[in-house]
């Protein structure tokens, strides 16, 4: 880059320089806090004078430390005779003996400390210092997952990476020899120039949505043999205005569209574009588009569309989130063009599909069913209460659980699943389901801090593949853990393959907190979907016999004293007895005469 003008306040010793060379290295306190964290900075100021100035700065200049503060370092050294001038020290200069032991008085020298920095490939967060092993995630800094995605160790640099190469390889010939053409029945929607979305300028780390998250991916599928290899290739083409046109207004298309001519633009402080966005942003939901309709006319069973820029957020007339365009929205109307009368869309990932929501919320023929952390509005984007069910007509179209707390596992999402979403999925009767699959719900994301894991994923896709009789679509939304994300999407597309879950979960016994959204969402939902009302009665008198033994298991820590202290008054009452048997025993009679 060239140079870049800057306005900012005169500040006293230097302190204006300063300042800006760490707002363009993201040296601020300021981080990133899910997803509507600003990620912009102000950089005018004005001296106490009402004075501005502009300071032009050679960002190519700058960029080569990024370690450290730019500024001068000035040593002293103090005279050891009397009071000298600098004219007397400059005629002077052979006076001075720099062997003389006496330095005493000397000041020391400010040297400077480079402060070593580093981001984790795996979750973007930075680490201070000159260790190898993230303090977050535990990834090494020289990670091969890139290379390998999930399969490459997380506690070991690149250079053992061949062993775990050649073992894969060996597996993946074994199944190869066994595979029929009927085996490659699932398709994957991918296009190399989705990559080159990306922000222009870092601010305070690596923008969390980044073209490392389909790296990861397709390392991960490349390793484990299923793509290539196992799963159908299909070819991308960019979506066509009138297909936009459906789902979005023709401001927000046209607003995208002349990104294509900027450098840098943003949509909001934390949606980003460039030059290559709006091209990714329809290869995306041209893919999504035709594979909804290749899977529903029976050429493929099932898809997995490895997009980006993600789209569930993307709303009629807005871009939030990290969205553009709205992908999942696209897809289902393209399954519509195709011949499906009714489109069951459920979103897994961590946020609120806002975006998705907004356009079908008047819509009969597509339901759509959210499970999110919400923590009553409070959790990015703030919609998707449990109260939010469509309108005007339409109502029951919308099914959102929203989850009260993070942390959410792998048992409230399946016990979600088995009493809510299977239910009204089924009375629903869909002709055809679309997953926006965000996998920042998953164990170990930055953004979402869920604890859901590949085994947990596994088990809901593989619910929903036997409801739909595997003609599914799953479509890649959120993800910030890249070791999270590509293990967690190639245990659903395994499942895709028709291989199952992993493994199964055994007993779901849901957090109280899960208990309770389940009750909330399924008492509202009742009126819409009748099927709930006989699981309605028999979970609530679960959650009365849960209540009623938290409130006998509180009630007896309250009343039942702890056992050292009825030991303690066992022997001393033991003791008082013993004294009294004692003394009565040798006091004189007092009978009279």
């Amino acid at each position: 880059m060239g140079s870049e003008t800057i306005k900012t306040g005169r500040l006293a010793n230097g302190e204006a320089q300063k300042s800006v060379h760490k707002e363009r290295h993201g040296l601020s306190s300021n981080g990133m806090n899910g997803k509507h964290e600003n990620l912009g900075s102000n950089r005018a100021g004005t001296s106490s004078s009402g004075e501005d100035y502009d300071l032009t700065m050679n960002t190519g200049d700058v960029d080569g430390n990024l370690d450290g503060d730019i500024e001068p370092v000035f040593v002293c050294k103090k005279a050891r005779q009397g009071d000298l001038t600098f004219q007397d020290i400059h005629d002077n200069g052979d006076y001075f003996d720099e062997d003389d032991e006496d330095d005493s008085d000397w000041e020391p020298v400010q040297k400077h400390v480079e402060l070593i920095k580093w981001f984790c490939v795996n979750c973007t967060m930075v680490n201070l210092g000159d260790g190898v092993i993230c303090d977050l995630c535990g990834e090494h800094k020289d990670s091969g997952i890139l290379r390998l995605g999930c399969f490459a160790s997380p506690l070991s640099q690149d250079a053992g990476c061949s062993e775990v190469e050649s073992e894969m390889k060996g597996k993946n010939k074994e199944m190869h020899s066994q595979l029929s053409a009927s085996n490659s029945s699932t398709a994957i929607g991918f296009d190399e120039r989705m990559l080159l979305h990306s922000e222009v300028q870092m601010k305070s780390h690596p923008h969390p949505e980044r073209s490392d998250r389909l790296r990861a991916i397709a390392a991960s599928l490349a390793t484990a043999g299923l793509f290539p290899g196992r799963c159908y290739p299909i070819s991308a083409r960019e979506i066509t205005r009138e297909e936009l046109q459906m789902v979005h207004s023709l401001e927000h298309i046209q607003d995208v569209e002349l990104t294509s001519h900027i450098l840098s633009s943003y949509f909001t402080p934390d949606t980003y574009a460039n030059e290559h966005s709006a091209c990714a942003a329809r290869l995306a939901a041209g893919l999504c588009a035709d594979l909804a309709s290749t899977i529903f006319s029976g050429r493929v069973k099932n898809g997995f569309a490895m997009v980006r820029p993600p789209g569930h957020h993307a709303g009629v007339r807005e871009a939030m989130g990290f969205c553009l365009h709205n992908n999942a929205a696209v897809a289902a109307l393209a399954a519509q063009a195709a011949g499906a009368k009714k489109v069951l869309i459920v979103d897994w990932d961590v946020h609120h599909g806002n975006g998705t929501q907004e356009i079908f919320d008047q819509n009969k023929s597509v339901l759509y069913i959210s499970l999110h952390r919400h923590e009553g509005g409070k959790f990015y984007p703030g919609t998707g209460s449990a109260n939010e069910v469509g309108r005007n007509g339409a109502e029951g179209s919308c099914v959102n659980i929203p989850w009260s707390r993070g942390g959410v596992g792998d048992n409230d999402y399946i016990f979600a699943f088995q009493n809510l979403v299977l239910p009204i999925a089924t009375e629903f009767a869909p002709d055809f389901i679309i997953i926006s699959a965000g996998f920042d719900a998953a164990r170990g994301d930055p953004l979402g801090c869920c604890d859901v894991t590949p085994a947990g994923y596994s088990q809901m896709t593989d619910m929903l593949y036997t409801l739909s009789g595997g003609k599914l679509l799953v479509i890649l939304e959120g993800g910030y853990n890249l070791r999270s994300i590509s293990s967690s999407a190639t245990s659903v597309i395994k499942v895709l393959l028709g291989e199952g879950p992993g493994s199964e979960l055994g007993n779901i016994a849901p957090s109280r907190a899960g208990l309770q959204t389940v009750l909330e969402v399924m008492k509202i939902q009742m009126n819409f979907w009748p099927s709930l009302g006989s699981s309605y009665a028999k979970l609530q008198s679960q959650w009365g016999a849960y209540c009623n033994t938290r409130k006998q298991i509180k009630k007896r820590q309250r009343t039942e004293p702890p056992i050292w202290w009825k030991w303690g008054r066992k022997r001393m009452l033991y003791h008082i007895l013993r004294r009294l048997h004692v003394k009565s025993k040798g006091k004189p009679s007092h009978h009279s005469s």
